[in-house]
């Protein structure tokens, strides 16, 4: 475990801790008869992401993509594919943003160490309800992403709104399930 641990990178570190506190609270909450984990911070609206006996344990934003459509997403896609990172760097316009953006930085297309290679910023407004469209083929596959999803699906329909043929949202950093499937692109 401490070797594993060392050579895993901090937002590897990070999914890893959220999996094993998790499973810490399944296995306390098993002690007391089966009961729900109630979801925190999502719409009541979402659909179930994962069940123990049918009894709904945490959920996902509506129109998030699985971690399986998002796997094999990104396979097919390879080089091609454009993760759209749509959270706002600007605390008053979106200050929800800032808990993401501690975990997950935007892309920065200057760094030297490649980090998210495939992933350009393009700020989705909730105001004018639009966003910066990619210069890229309408063909290409492109994830769309904000922290939890929401934003995500909304850049999601605008692209597709704007002749974008091939996208699917993913989500963000704080579905870390998905976010393992595409988080480093």
């Amino acid at each position: 475990e401490l070797g594993t641990a060392l050579t895993m990178s901090t937002n590897q570190q990070r999914r890893r801790l959220a999996a094993v506190s998790f499973a810490a609270l399944l296995a306390a909450s098993s002690a007391f008869g089966p009961m729900a984990v109630p979801s925190i911070g999502r719409s009541s609206t979402s659909t179930n992401r994962n069940t123990n006996n049918g009894v709904a344990l945490f959920e996902r934003k509506a129109g998030v993509a699985s971690p399986e459509e998002l796997r094999e997403f990104v396979e097919a896609a390879g080089s091609d594919l454009l993760v759209a990172d749509v959270r706002n760097p600007d605390e008053s316009v979106e200050p929800g943003d800032q808990k993401s953006l501690a975990v997950a930085a935007l892309p920065d297309p200057s760094s030297s160490d490649g980090y998210r290679p495939q992933a350009q910023s393009l700020v989705y407004d909730r105001n004018t309800e639009s966003m910066p469209l990619p210069d890229v083929d309408k063909a290409t596959p492109i994830i769309t992403h904000c922290g939890g999803g929401g934003r995500g699906q909304k850049a999601k329909d605008y692209l597709m709104a704007n002749g974008f043929s091939n996208v699917m949202n993913g989500g963000g950093p704080k579905e870390t399930e998905c976010w393992a499937e595409f988080g480093e692109k």
